[in-house]
């Protein structure tokens, strides 16, 4: 299962948000933004908003997913970025949208101005119908159903592949040596532009300074050239790092040229490739490649599942390809990748089942399931014998001391308020409390009662965390009562720091005769009441 919360941005969702989604991107030069897609097929951004790549019409952070109202509904297919970042994505209609960083006409409006909402790309494009699209630090491209391939701006090393090193600010056809060929794939490094044909042909230009296009030499190409090393075999899927390549056959062999600073080829050592290299020999099959040009990791899975690892991994140099226990290319790079983006636009799949402990968490209070019910302040709560007898020593006890005939269907409880027992039995159910700190205090008494410790410190967290100057004496006086000697430290010195605010309230006045004496002679040791 694909898990977006491996990726640190998205902790900032809520469980709920978490489960909306369907595809997801993280970008950005620090993964500082992300975009994502629901399943009723909204779209929401968030994050830092540099250049204004959340397209949110501003160029305000923001740490609340915000709505883009004009992508929704749009059905997005592909999706890409750069390093501005700028953003360009593909609709399953065949539309183009670009937004952000435009200083070179990236997102090819035919203007340098930012754009700081989504725009549909419409030169040359409105009559093609677009089903992929990709990104290097400053250009893009767009490849049509048909294999036509456009590309458009930053141009220095001829990235655009248009035959001269001027910018392009609108799309343009890469023709040449492509001419009256269908592409299949494509991938940007940096300043690169990778293509796929479908007789699995590899054609490469752009900036060649660490062999990054494959032909043997490190001259730059301002037109689309053969990978000719590459003859003997049909290529599928193309791969582009910072400024290395990978690509995958047909026969599953992987090959890896250019830039080797962090042993991002997996050769095993850090020398720059000019020419394909044939690396993961000895493994199995492989069927998929990932590299992303904002980063110098590499990873590959293989026919029985097995993903691989290489190149810069949380700045470590791994120089061959690493067996990890993921699960899939994408945990490599939110995991290992720096900066921590995601590859492609991930799809979500939200598997069936539920884990035991979510199962437990679902099944709590249901009465289809139960087969025991306790009734506290008129209202049940139904639960499971075999639960309770497993999670707490008092109710193990209590059940042997029953035999079965004699076991009660429900169990009266009048020691304890409903809110104060219902939040232990969940407790038993989710290891978790969800309760003010006031109920805390009759959860605390429970948890002395039944000698549940872990219980007990739980209660005096949630205690400290809300502790006010309104309830500070009442929390003080609960913390004696029950014998919970840290959290009646943490009280005492709360009210001695705010003497003057507690001893104004109700609580404090209201207090036990011999505790009010205890605080004040113990708070007067402290020099408290000196004015």
């Amino acid at each position: 299962m694909v898990d977006v919360g491996k990726w640190p941005i998205f902790t900032l969702l809520s469980p709920q948000e978490i489960a909306s989604i369907r595809k997801a991107c993280v970008f950005g030069t620090s993964a500082n933004e992300a975009l994502y897609i629901t399943h009723n097929d909204e779209v929401f951004v968030f994050g830092l908003n540099c250049s204004n790549c959340l397209g949110t019409g501003d160029n305000q952070s923001t740490i609340v997913p915000k709505k883009l109202e004009a992508l929704c509904g749009k059905k997005i297919s592909s999706l890409s970025y750069g390093s501005g970042p700028h953003v360009v994505l593909c609709t399953e209609d065949g539309e183009v949208y670009a937004w952000g960083h435009n200083g070179y006409s990236q997102l090819g409006n035919g203007t340098t101005n930012q754009g700081i909402t989504p725009v549909q790309v419409c030169t040359n494009l409105l009559i093609k119908k677009v089903v992929e699209v990709a990104c290097g630090s400053h250009h893009s491209m767009a490849l049509s159903f048909d294999g036509d391939l456009y590309a458009w701006g930053y141009n220095n090393c001829g990235q655009v592949g248009s035959g001269s090193t001027a910018n392009q600010p609108t799309p343009r056809r890469v023709s040449n040596c492509l001419q009256g060929k269908m592409v299949v794939g494509i991938a940007c490094g940096q300043t690169s532009s990778m293509a796929v044909i479908n007789n699995g042909e590899v054609y490469g230009w752009g900036y060649n300074g660490n062999g990054q296009l494959g032909l043997g030499n490190n001259g730059n190409q301002l037109t689309p050239c053969r990978v000719a090393a590459l003859h003997a075999v049909c290529v599928l899927q193309i791969a582009c790092g910072y400024a290395h390549t990978l690509a995958l056959t047909d026969e599953g062999l992987l090959y890896a040229w250019g830039a080797n600073t962090y042993g991002q080829l997996g050769t095993g050592n850090k020398s720059n490739q000019l020419s394909p290299v044939q690396i993961m020999m000895e493994k199995e099959r492989v069927v998929e490649i990932a590299a992303c040009h904002s980063a110098h990791t590499s990873a590959a899975k293989t026919q029985s599942g097995q993903v691989y690892m290489w190149g810069q991994c949380r700045g470590q140099s791994v120089i061959l390809p690493h067996l990890t226990h993921f699960a899939c290319t994408d945990d490599v790079f939110a995991c290992f990748a720096t900066p921590a983006v995601m590859w492609r636009l991930l799809s979500v799949e939200h598997e069936d089942f539920l884990t035991v402990a979510e199962s437990l968490k679902k099944e709590f209070d249901s009465p289809e399931t139960s087969d025991l019910k306790f009734r506290v302040d008129g209202k049940y709560i139904h639960v499971h014998k075999a639960v309770l007898k497993i999670r707490c020593e008092h109710f193990r006890t209590m059940f042997q001391s029953y035999w079965n005939e004699d076991m009660k269907e429900v169990i009266e409880i009048d020691q304890f308020s409903y809110p104060v027992y219902r939040a232990f039995l969940e407790y038993l159910y989710t290891d978790s409390v969800d309760l003010p700190p006031e109920d805390a205090i009759g959860l605390l008494d429970l948890a002395t009662s039944y000698c549940e410790n872990r219980l007990k410190k739980l209660c005096q967290h949630i205690i400290k965390r809300g502790i006010t100057v309104e309830n500070a004496f009442s929390l003080l006086s609960a913390a004696v009562r029950y014998d919970a000697e840290d959290l009646e430290e943490f009280c005492f010195k709360f009210c001695v720091n705010h003497l003057t605010e507690v001893t104004q309230t109700a609580a404090f006045w209201q207090m036990d005769g011999p505790l009010l004496k205890e605080f004040i002679a113990k708070a007067s040791k402290c020099g408290a009441f000196k004015n």
